[in-house]
This record gives C-alpha cells, structure tokens and sequence, in this order.
C-alpha cells in the first residue's frame, strides 16, 4: 500500500536503544557545556557509537557495515534531535550515502570501512549563493595531467575541522561531478569556522582555492536526487526529535509555573497551541516513517520514486513548519524569560530555524510538490 507505515523490529531496537544512549548523553547541560567547546566533538561519545554499529548501519556488509537500508537510520538521528546531541554523525552517514551511490569500488573499499570504523566524513554541496538545487554548481575543476585544481567556495560543511574526507561538489569539463578531498590536501586557513544560529552545530566555510585533487578522486557518478533523498529523509527525522524534545520541555513547564495561582497550563490561551503542536508531532512522525518505509524505492524507477520524493518533501515542508512554530511558542510561554540565553527553549528555537532552511525551507518543498501532486 503506497500509504503504508511499516516499523521494522531493528527499527524498534535500534529506537530504544538510541533513546536510552541520547538522554544519558546528551543532557541539557552538557548539551550547552559542549557550544564551549572548539569541537563540540567527545571521542569516547564518538568511539561508543561505533561500538554499537550505528556508523555502519546504512552501509554494504561487503565494506564492513551493517548491510541495513537508510530507513533504520532515521530511529537514531530522531533521538539525536530530541536531545540536541551534536555530533559528526549525519555529516559522516550522508557522506558514506554519497560513496554508496557514487563511488568507485576502489574508492568504496577504501573509505567505507574506515568510516564504519570511526572515521569522520562530510558533505560540501552549498554554495555562498545558498541555491538548494544541488547540481547546479559555481565551484570549479580544472584538469592539468592527472591531477585537478579546485577552486571555489563552500558553506554550511558540517564538521570539517574534524573530517578525514570532504565529498564535494564542482563543475569540471562542464558538468557537475562530486570529488573527494582527503584532509591533507586541504591547506592551512582553507577551513573556517562559520558563526551559525543552531551553536550545537559546528558549521564551516571551505575554501576550495590551492587543493588538488588526483584524477581518480573523482566519483563515479553524481546522483544529486539520491544525495538530496538521503539529507531530506535524515533532516526531517532530527526535526520530528527535536520536536518532540521541545514538545516535552513546554508541557514540564506548563506544568511548573503558576501564575495567580494557578498551574499556566490550565489557561486555554496555552492549552490550545500545546495540543497543535502534539498533532503536528504525530504527523511529522507519520510523515517520517512513512517515507523510511518508501526509502528503498528512491533507486527505482517510475510511479515508486515519484511516491518517495512526495513523501520526502511532504515531510520536510511539514516538519520544518511545526518544529519553527513550536520553537517560537515555547519561547512565547516562557515569557520574558524565554527571550533570555539561559532558557533552553532557545535552544530549540535555534536549533529549528537551522533545520528549516537546511537542504529547502517549505515553501520550496512545496513549490516542488505542486507538479508532483495536481500534474
């Protein structure tokens, strides 16, 4: 059935156990102790999550992963947002996405097990233009025997201070190809920190000015659809958490703080906007797991793919909608108090308004939709 919600047993598994290791590890004290940190970055956090498969999960067992679809990621990356937890591990799963779908197999033996392994990887697809539609790039290569020189710029890189590869994109010989940049080639100062609203992310600009590249860097292929899939699929995930976090947060507090005597959850003026924002949940839940079920389909062809990509944006159009609202209400109910830096509900916020204009806010998924549902 094409509107079918199918939760696998790993999924089940793989939800429970991510819930219990997120709320443990990412308290909301250490979520604002680690916007101190340079890195934002726990190796022990980091080699914990290797031991439990997750940087495997979506890669062949052929290169030392676990062999699971996509899908059975988005349980993880939805425990990872309702408790903030900052980590390289949705720029290293897109990265290994993008090697699964377009890579060579040398490149595929080389880098899928060490990423399954701990190693970090990320994606550099935006453009200081920020245009969403990723196959039309401004960066460059030039060949010159067999090397490539880049050159160009890159924004919103998540976690490129920490990783050992960059896939990124460039126009070389008048097409859009994806190469992979190891970190050594990247220069001194060619990697700078970007100040970003969401300062749980640790977001950078890269300069792809002086990096060559070997020839057989270059990717096989350069399927920008699949790439957009899997950073839709896993980006509406953290949303439907982070909704869910901050959903939880407003109730505590609605249920704390009395105002003339009364608990302020019991006035209409809150109970009505926190009741919205669980029915948003709910659907951007259903949104969610609805387009994991679809997920293996995204490589087909036809009337399959079409159902994938509507449910995708249906996803991130909604999702990103309900998760800003319910930032700003959380705010809102908070009072004075909710505007100040120490009130976590702007964390939140802040975290929500990234999100939204991540890969395409929701007038642009549905500015997509329209053809794909009235044509």
């Amino acid at each position: 059935m094409s509107n079918a919600i199918e939760f696998s047993e790993e999924q089940a598994m793989l939800l429970e156990t991510a819930m219990d290791f997120c709320s443990n590890k990412s308290a909301i004290s250490k979520v604002r102790k680690s916007i101190e940190d340079p890195t934002g970055f726990d190796q022990a956090q980091w080699q914990e999550m290797m031991g439990l498969g997750w940087l495997g999960i979506a890669i062949p067992e052929q290169y030392g992963g676990l062999g699971l679809a996509l899908g059975d990621v988005v349980p993880i990356v939805e425990s990872m947002g309702r408790y903030l937890m900052g980590s390289p591990f949705l720029a290293t799963t897109l990265a290994a996405q993008a090697l699964v779908s377009n890579g060579t197999d040398s490149q595929k033996s080389e880098w899928l097990p060490a990423i399954a392994s701990g190693s970090i990887a990320s994606l550099a697809l935006t453009e200081e233009d920020g245009n969403w539609e990723l196959s039309e790039v401004s960066a460059k290569g030039a060949g010159a025997a067999d090397k490539i020189s880049l050159s160009g710029k890159k924004t919103f890189v998540l976690d490129a201070g920490l990783a050992d590869i960059i896939i990124t994109s460039i126009n070389y010989e008048g097409r859009s190809v994806l190469v992979l940049i190891e970190k050594a080639s990247i220069p001194d100062g060619n990697i700078q920190r970007e100040i970003v609203i969401d300062e749980t992310r640790r977001s950078y600009q890269l300069s792809l000015d002086g990096i060559q590249v070997p020839k057989n860097n270059l990717l096989a292929n350069a399927d920008f659809s699949t790439l957009e899939n899997a950073a839709l699929l896993l980006l509406s995930a953290e949303i439907a958490g982070g909704l869910a976090g901050v959903l939880n947060l407003i109730v505590d507090y609605l249920n704390t703080r009395k105002q003339f005597g009364r608990l302020i959850g019991s006035y209409q003026a809150l109970k009505h906007p926190a009741a919205e924002i669980l029915l948003a949940l709910e659907a951007a839940r259903s949104h969610v797991y609805h387009a994991a079920t679809l997920s293996g389909s995204g490589s087909g062809s036809g009337e399959s793919v079409q159902k994938f990509e509507i449910a995708l944006r249906m996803a991130k159009a909604h999702n990103s909608e309900a998760f800003a609202y319910a930032g700003d209400r959380a705010v809102q109910f908070h009072g004075g108090f909710g505007f100040t830096y120490e009130c976590d509900a702007q964390l939140y916020l802040r975290r929500a308004l990234w999100c939204q204009y991540q890969y395409g806010d929701e007038r642009y998924h549905r500015q997509k939709l329209a053809p794909l549902l009235i044509d």
